[in-house]
């Protein structure tokens, strides 16, 4: 039996799959197949592989590191990898971000960030957004509005957790920024008039642009508000840069968009290139209000992944990728504006910098979301070569990830594929 069939037979069914294909290596830009076939991966594990496969910096130091130490528990003391990946990732953040804590994934960041806020501020409300996606534990999971089938049957969530509206332009109002973000912060003031009082609430929960829940940009005005609100009443602004994060928007974060400065920054995927890691960072100042003790882990900073991910931000910043992902970004919304254009299948084209989404609609006129459409379509571009994603409620959301290091060419050749399978579905 082949891999795909011994992990049919061994497997839990209850992971879902984009694709049946069983892989064996990737190189660069592009994954193989076991038969040897080629794909442009635009897809890059969604957003962890985000310089690529076998990256040369990435992949020395980790043999570097795995040669002398595979692994430490951080209670034990302290490493070269994990204490210097902390203080370029401080360094990546405004101030007063400067304590980080390291886990294995975002799930996890959200996880401490939670407990952090309720800790440190003696609260427990937390208020989080409609189509947020935080991750699959239980308190991230209880801040999930991405998908029902994520929650379902899995309660009771946690307590004292609660949803807030979300702008969403092109489904709410027809594509008015304005109107949706004044009509998102009168929601939230409901919320916190009629069902919170903002004396209890502890956190609020946003990713710069929904990942999961569609690849919804929050407005600049939107995020400007919540850190009004939160600064008014005492409310730790909890920013979720797991997806958005690391040079995605073409801004090292996509709350900076917004020229906001969170209290909590939560962090993963892309930050080893691919390897399990997570943080969460805030100022030394709030993370000694937690208390020695109060949160810990096993394997979070590895040594290993840390070291990865010194190497994934020096590369970021000695080859200047995020102004790369913003230039990037640029030409790939301005090809899918073009195919848009000529296709009423497409409503919308949105994003920031290089996390696009494509929204595939039924009818350009009701916006009736079409996810068979879209499902049909990323199947047809990987038999093509191209390695694209959906992702929103209703699976119509096309998202494009490329890598952060990403050539004009690349583009090019991602948009020629797309266009002509678009062409013949």
């Amino acid at each position: 039996m082949d891999a795909r069939e011994v992990g049919q037979r061994y497997l839990s069914p209850v992971m879902a799959r984009y694709f049946e294909r069983t892989w064996s290596h990737g190189e660069g830009h592009r994954l193989f197949d076991v038969e040897g076939r080629a794909y442009l991966d635009f897809a890059t594990g969604i957003a962890t592989t985000i310089l690529g496969h076998r990256h040369p910096r990435v992949t020395a130091a980790v043999h570097g590191q795995v040669d002398r130490m595979l692994h430490l528990m951080s209670g034990m003391g302290y490493t070269e990898p994990v204490s210097r990946l902390a203080e370029l990732l401080a360094g990546a953040l405004p101030e007063p971000l400067d304590s980080v804590f390291f886990g294995n994934s975002g799930a996890e960041a959200i996880e401490g960030a939670l407990k952090l806020a309720r800790r440190a501020t003696g609260r427990s409300a937390i208020v989080a957004f409609e189509g947020g996606f935080h991750g699959r534990t239980y308190g991230a999971l209880s801040a999930t509005t991405s998908n029902p089938n994520y929650r379902a049957g899995h309660g009771p969530l946690l307590p004292d957790v609660h949803i807030a509206p979300y702008p969403h332009a092109y489904r709410d109002v027809g594509g008015d920024e304005a109107a949706a973000t004044t009509a998102a912060l009168a929601g939230l003031d409901r919320l916190l008039a009629e069902q919170v009082d903002p004396a209890t609430a502890a956190a609020m929960l946003i990713e710069a642009e929904l990942g999961e829940g569609g690849y919804v940009p929050a407005p600049i005005e939107f995020l400007r508000g919540l850190r009004d609100v939160c600064d008014r009443h005492g409310i730790l602004l909890v920013a979720d840069e797991v997806q958005c994060g690391y040079g995605r928007t073409g801004r090292m974060w996509g709350f900076e968009h917004a020229g906001v400065v969170p209290d909590i920054v939560c962090t993963a995927k892309g930050i080893a290139n691919g390897l399990p890691l997570g943080a969460f960072v805030a100022s030394r100042a709030l993370q000694e209000r937690w208390g020695a003790g109060a949160h810990g882990t096993t394997f979070g900073g590895n040594p290993v992944a840390c070291a990865a991910g010194i190497a994934v931000l020096e590369t970021i910043r000695d080859e200047d990728l995020v102004a790369n992902a913003a230039a990037g970004g640029d030409q790939l919304r301005a090809g899918l504006l073009e195919i848009a254009a000529g296709d009423p299948r497409i409503g919308d084209v949105r994003g920031r910098g290089l996390m696009l989404g494509v929204e595939v609609v039924a009818d350009p006129a009701s916006r009736q979301p079409d996810g068979a459409t879209a499902d049909r379509l990323i199947a047809a571009c990987a038999d093509a070569g191209l390695l694209i994603l959906t992702c929103g409620p209703a699976h119509n959301v096309v998202r494009w990830l490329p890598p952060l290091d990403v050539s004009a060419d690349e583009i090019d050749e991602g948009l020629g594929i797309f266009r002509a399978t678009l062409a013949r579905i």
